[in-house]
């Protein structure tokens, strides 16, 4: 992996993780803004502990070393997490500003998964790994 690979990594991994996690303890802390914004796409309020915990402990897989099956399932989570977000917005009719944060999250998460070490990755039966 050279040296520009790993910066990208990282950025987009710590930018991530940020995001994720600002917005998981937002969600689970169910701050008054956020649950307005949850009930006007259509979801009852209890669905922000949920998606709290899980951020949280996504974040937390992503950045532990080791453990790459669990990373996988991370960045899986918040792929279908952030693009779930960005398609409720469209289909309230929210303004494209509403897509801001979820569609600059959705490209962090592909970028850092795309970008992430051989560590770091789901190795097959065969020992080689994916993406190489």
């Amino acid at each position: 992996m050279t040296r520009g690979y790993k910066i990208i990594y990282w950025i987009s991994t710590g930018w991530l993780s940020l995001g994720m996690l600002s917005t998981g303890l937002v969600q689970l802390l169910r701050v008054e803004q956020e649950v307005d914004k949850i009930t006007q796409l259509g979801y009852s309020d209890y669905i922000l502990i949920i998606l709290g915990i899980w951020k949280i402990l996504g974040v937390v897989a992503v950045l532990v070393p080791g453990f790459p099956l669990l990373k996988e399932w991370a960045y899986a989570g918040f792929f279908f997490t952030i693009s779930g977000a960005v398609f409720s917005h469209l289909a309230v009719g929210d303004d494209v500003k509403q897509l801001f944060g979820p569609m600059l999250l959705l490209i962090l998460t592909v970028v850092s998964w795309y970008f992430r070490p051989q560590g770091r990755r789901l190795m097959p039966l065969g020992g080689r790994t994916i993406n190489q």
